[in-house]
C-alpha cells in the first residue's frame, strides 16, 4: 500500500438538500419506531422549491397524514430554513405517498416457525476503523464533518449570523508513512445571507477551521489553499437552489471515501434492512477491533440475501499481511457475535427512534447517548479480540 499520498473528504451540512431529505426520512423512521418497535419502513424524501414529497412504503401503525406533515415542518425548522424559495411555513407544500409493505417482502422477512427473521434485502456492507483520530475514524472526513457541526450549532444558537444552513466542506490530508502529516487545502461552502459580502462570510469561517483541525496538523497551511466560497455569492441555497433525495451522500455518511461502500444508503430504513443495521454491526466490529490494540485499522465486510437470516460471508482485513491474525478475528466473530437481523437488533438495540440525529455529520465516529443512539459506537467488546 502507498505510504505517501494526499487524500481528500467532504461533508456537507444539514441544510444541504439532500440532507434535508435524510432527515425527513429518519424522523419518518423515528415516528413509527416510537409507537411500534417493530415496525417496518422504507421511506424516500424529494425537496425542491417549496415542496416536498414523501413516498415508500411501511408496515405499523397507523400514521395520520397530517401528523407527518407537521413533523416534516418541525425538522425545516429546526434545521433553519424560513426563506421565500423553502421554508417550515405554509408556503411550501408537502405531499405524503406512503403506502403498505410489500406482502412478497415482508413474507421474506418474517420470522415464521422454525424460520428466524430474515435479512430484508440482499447486500454487502462495510464497516472500518482506524486510529487516526481519537473516535477510530479517517482524519479527512472527521475534520470536515466537525468544521460544519461547529458552525451549525453556532449559527442555531445566535453566536453565528449571516450564515445560513447550506454547506460543505473538504479537507485534503498529507500522509508521510501511512500517518496523517499535515493539512494542504480546505474549502468551504456556505449559503449566506445577502447583506453580508465575500470578505465577511470568509472572517466568520476561518475561526471554526482552527477550531476543528489539530494546529499539529493545520500548521502553516499556506492561506492561498484556504478556499471559502470560491465561486462568489452563494445566497440562494437548499432545496430552492437545488433538489435532494435521500440517501445521495453515502460516502458523507459514513469514511469519506477511505473504505469501500456496499452502496446501500442508510436513511429512511427501519433497522430489518441490513443496509442499515449490519452497517452499523460492521463499524461496531472494525472499531473494537482496533480498540484491541491488535491493528491500527480494520476493514470488515458482511453479506446477506434477502429472507436469509445468517450472514453468507464475514471478511477481515486488518492490513498488515498477516493471514493468520486475520482468520483468528474472523473466527472470534463467528464465535462471540450473531450476525442475524434480529441479532444485530438485540445487540445494538436499534428498535427504538434514534435515527434522526443519524442524518447529519456522519453515522459514524459520533458518541453513543444514553437513549440508545450510536450504540454502534461503543467499544465494550474490544476484550473479546485483545484475549
Amino acid at each position: 500500500m502507498k505510504k505517501n499520498f494526499l487524500f481528500t473528504s467532504e461533508s456537507v451540512s444539514e441544510g444541504h438538500p439532500d440532507k434535508v431529505c435524510d432527515r425527513i426520512s429518519d424522523m419518518v423512521v423515528d415516528s413509527f419506531l416510537a409507537s411500534e418497535p417493530q415496525a417496518r419502513v422504507a421511506c424516500e424524501t424529494l425537496t425542491t422549491t417549496n415542496k416536498v414529497v414523501l413516498a415508500g412504503e411501511v408496515r405499523g401503525p397507523e400514521l395520520k397524514e397530517d401528523q407527518l406533515i407537521s413533523k416534516v415542518r418541525d425538522c425545516i425548522k429546526d434545521i433553519g430554513y424560513d426563506q421565500d424559495g423553502f421554508s417550515w411555513r405554509e408556503q411550501t407544500k408537502i405531499e405524503t405517498h406512503l403506502h403498505s409493505q410489500s406482502a412478497d417482502i415482508a413474507m421474506g422477512v418474517d420470522s415464521a416457525g422454525n424460520k428466524d427473521e430474515g435479512a430484508g434485502d440482499q447486500g454487502i456492507m462495510f464497516g472500518y476503523a482506524c486510529n487516526e483520530t481519537d473516535v477510530l475514524m479517517p482524519a479527512p472526513i472527521h475534520y470536515s464533518h466537525k468544521i460544519l457541526r461547529l458552525m451549525a450549532e453556532d449559527r442555531k444558537s445566535g453566536k453565528l449570523n449571516g450564515i445560513e444552513p447550506d454547506s460543505k466542506s473538504q479537507i485534503t490530508i498529507e500522509y508521510k508513512d501511512g500517518i496523517p502529516a499535515s493539512v494542504k487545502s480546505v474549502v468551504i461552502s456556505t449559503q449566506h445571507s445577502k447583506d453580508i459580502n465575500l470578505a465577511k462570510v470568509k472572517e466568520l469561517c476561518m475561526p471554526y477551521i482552527e477550531r476543528s483541525i489539530p494546529k499539529n496538523l493545520l500548521g502553516n497551511l499556506d492561506e492561498k489553499e484556504i478556499y471559502i466560497n470560491p465561486t462568489g455569492n452563494f445566497v440562494i441555497g437548499g432545496p430552492d437552489g437545488d433538489s435532494g433525495l435521500t440517501g445521495r451522500k453515502i460516502i458523507v455518511d459514513t469514511y469519506g471515501g477511505a473504505a469501500p461502500h456496499g452502496g446501500g444508503a442508510f436513511s429512511g430504513k427501519d433497522p430489518t434492512k441490513v443496509d442499515r443495521s449490519a452497517a452499523y454491526a460492521s463499524r461496531y466490529l472494525a472499531k473494537n477491533v482496533v480498540e484491541s490494540k491488535i491493528a491500527d485499522k480494520c476493514l470488515i465486510q458482511l453479506a446477506y440475501a434477502i429472507g436469509v437470516s445468517k450472514p453468507l460471508s464475514i471478511y477481515v482485513d486488518l492490513f498488515d499481511n498477516d493471514e493468520e491474525k486475520n482468520m483468528h478475528v474472523e473466527k472470534l466473530i463467528h464465535e462471540n457475535f450473531d450476525l442475524s437481523p434480529r441479532g444485530i437488533r438485540e445487540m445494538l438495540g436499534l428498535n427504538k427512534p434514534i435515527y434522526e440525529k443519524t442524518s447529519a455529520y456522519g453515522h459514524f465516529g459520533r458518541t453513543p447517548e444514553d437513549d440508545g443512539s450510536f450504540s454502534w459506537e461503543k467499544t465494550d467488546k474490544s476484550d473479546v479480540f485483545s484475549k
